[in-house]
């Protein structure tokens, strides 16, 4: 007989979605708990993706899902950067090895991927209106159970987080807010609300009395009931023993140890059968728990390349280029060594920004607001106004999470701030809801704003320079995720006329007007068309605003076409050289003229390159276009014009 042959079968094979949780014993889910923590270890070893979140929230995925009537009741991740363990519950788990690769599982919750993800999510702080705005709907009659947010310690930072407990506890309606507590996001959290939950947290045991919430405390015996309220107090440290959260309205429950499967069901259960208004579960986790290479790390292994589980060694490609986020770093530090006015600010961020090299070096002149973009930007006009010279480092996408501020506070007051716009365009495995998209549109028709994209890395160094040097207003300039061309990088960047381009190679037929980081492929279309037999001039536009225009009078008068490209979407760089050659009566020139941008559509998970080939930006896109606008075949002969 096998020695395998009374081998139990693993209780995770039995689970095809949330109903088979709920007949299990509580014992059994803890056992779930640990198979389901190893099966996430295998899969992110072998995708890459967000391990340390997830591994944090083991137990309260099996937990809530254990409890309550998911897809009825509506279970929502902030972020949604933790939701493997989630995923693998609700029917997903054959198809886990897809994760963040094209046409497979998004790495975040996304509504069309699952009816078990009630409502998307990649970027923080969304859940408690999204909660609130379910519990709403199911007050008004919409086919809606019970609502569960589930937060993190860095996103419940943000003021949305607050506007939205605030709203909640003036409607009183009865919602679950899951504070899941790790101290630890993306970078250490900052700021005095994680001191308040620090204290609160490390005074735990005696919340423990408090049971879950006053109705419990009323059915104690009088004299333990003033006990746990005594007790109680000690451990809120505020008058009346009113936490924070109950100030807004919240029953509170906590803190609770979050990977205690006994307690943590014990405590869903009561919360769900007393609720009448909002409640607030304070759960202690641990980032990246169960995985020692996890817990023993830095950043607990928020984001992973693919590596060997039983090491932790991660398995990343080597490149000779570095990635522009380091030069970003290693320049500005290099600038603020000679600048003592230089400060820079980052919203949770420091590592992803590449401002952490700053801050080893000068940690009093880089602050980290926390998930905090509209504050940050105002923080940073407040800092230019004063004499500063602020650069605000946020990727594309959470920088639209600041548009008012840099609107109202920094555009309209013509105040020197610097935004170094990382993560600009397609960024890959994190999809659409991290695309850097829409930056080059939002900020260039802004007044007082100018606006550059880096063709390389030698070219972000001298942008570096530009913006330390412009005081006369907003300046901004974007770059990508990744590595870069490998090109020479000066010792020093160099200050750029304002306004001003370079041409990088002549010819007399096409013009290639390139703006930004796709400047490799539009040289590399250039070799395709030459080698076709069409002439062609390739320009890096350096500027989006304010244009160079003599360089477009003079690329329109001496070609027959011409072709602008870019990494944003419809209403950028393409939009704003139309516009100028309508304004200016060109377009009765009779050139061919094309702009190449990013469809009108959200573009899923892929690697980057294969992105671009969906977006139709590749560089036989460009030599098509070229074509086309020529009317030249493949072979470089003139079409006959219909």
């Amino acid at each position: 007989m096998s020695e395998f042959a009374h081998q139990p079968t693993p209780i995770l094979d039995r689970v095809s979605g949330p109903a088979d949780l709920k007949a299990l014993t509580d014992g059994e889910l803890k056992s779930l708990a640990d198979e389901l923590r190893r099966e996430t270890i295998s899969v992110v070893s072998q995708t890459g993706g967000h391990l340390g979140s997830s591994l944090g929230v083991v137990e309260l995925s099996v937990a809530i899902h254990a409890v309550f009537n998911t897809p009825m009741d509506k279970l929502i991740w902030d972020v949604g950067h933790q939701c493997y363990p989630h995923k693998i519950l609700t029917g997903r788990r054959d198809r886990m090895l897809t994760l963040r690769q094209a046409g497979g599982l998004s790495g975040f919750t996304k509504r069309s991927e699952s009816e078990y993800d009630p409502f998307g999510a990649a970027h923080s702080s969304t859940s408690i209106s999204a909660a609130l705005g379910f519990a709403v709907g199911r007050e008004l009659g919409a086919p809606v159970g019970d609502t569960i947010a589930v937060i993190g310690d860095g996103a419940i930072t943000a003021g949305m987080a607050y506007e939205a407990m605030n709203h909640a506890g003036h409607l009183k309606t009865r919602m679950f807010v899951i504070l899941n507590d790790n101290d630890m996001s993306i970078a250490p959290p900052v700021g005095a609300l994680q001191r308040y939950l620090n204290d609160i947290s490390g005074k735990g045991p005696l919340a423990a009395l408090k049971a879950v919430a006053e109705g419990v405390e009323s059915h104690l015996p009088g004299p333990v009931r003033d006990g746990a309220r005594r007790a109680r107090q000690m451990v809120t440290g505020m008058p009346g023993g009113a936490t924070l959260f109950e100030e807004f309205g919240f029953s509170y429950i906590g803190p609770v140890d979050g990977h205690d499967m006994p307690t943590l069901l014990a405590t869903l259960r009561a919360a769900r059968a007393r609720a009448t208004g909002p409640v607030l579960i304070h759960a202690v986790t641990v980032k990246g728990k169960g995985y020692a290479p996890a817990e023993g790390a830095d950043d607990k292994y928020h984001g992973v390349a693919k590596f060997n589980p039983a090491t932790g060694e991660q398995v990343k490609t080597k490149s000779n280029a570095p990635s522009y986020t380091a030069v970003f770093g290693q320049r500005l530090t290099d600038e603020a060594a000679r600048d003592p006015k230089l400060v820079a600010i980052t919203a949770a961020m420091p590592g992803g920004t590449g401002l952490d090299i700053m801050a080893r070096r000068f940690p009093a002149r880089v602050f980290d607001v926390g998930i905090a973009e509209q504050h940050g930007v105002t923080f940073a006009a407040g800092l230019a106004a004063s004499g500063m010279k602020p650069f605000c480092a946020i990727y594309s996408s959470f920088l639209q999470r600041g548009y008012d501020q840099i609107v109202h506070d920094v555009a309209l007051q013509n105040l020197p701030v610097r935004f170094a716009i990382d993560r600009a365009g397609l960024v890959g495995q994190d999809g659409a809801t991290h695309a850097g998209a829409f930056d080059i549109g939002f900020l260039a028709n802004l007044p007082n704003m100018t606006v550059m994209a880096a063709g390389d890395e030698a070219e972000l160094c001298h942008m570096i320079a530009t913006a330390v040097a412009h005081d006369a207003g907003p300046i901004a300039f974007r770059y990508p995720r990744g590595e870069g061309m490998g090109v020479e990088l000066p010792d020093r960047g160099q200050v750029l006329e304002i306004g001003k381009g370079r041409v990088l190679r002549e010819g007399t037929e096409v013009a290639l007007l390139s703006f930004g980081a796709h400047l490799s492929e539009v040289l590399a279309a250039a070799e395709m068309l030459e080698a076709g037999g069409i002439s062609t001039t390739v320009a890096d536009a350096r500027f989006a605003k304010p244009l160079d225009t003599a360089l477009i009078d003079r690329l329109i008068d001496g070609h027959a076409a011409l072709i602008t490209i870019e990494q944003g979407s419809t209403g950028g760089f393409g939009a704003l050289v139309l516009h100028y050659l309508a304004a200016s009566g060109q377009l009765e020139k009779g050139r061919a003229i094309r702009t190449m941008v990013l469809p009108d559509r959200f573009i899923d998970q892929a690697a980057p390159r294969q992105m671009y080939e969906w977006a139709g930006l590749q560089e036989s896109d460009i030599v098509a276009t070229a074509q086309r606008a020529l009317h030249r075949d493949d072979a470089g002969r003139a079409l006959r014009l219909v």
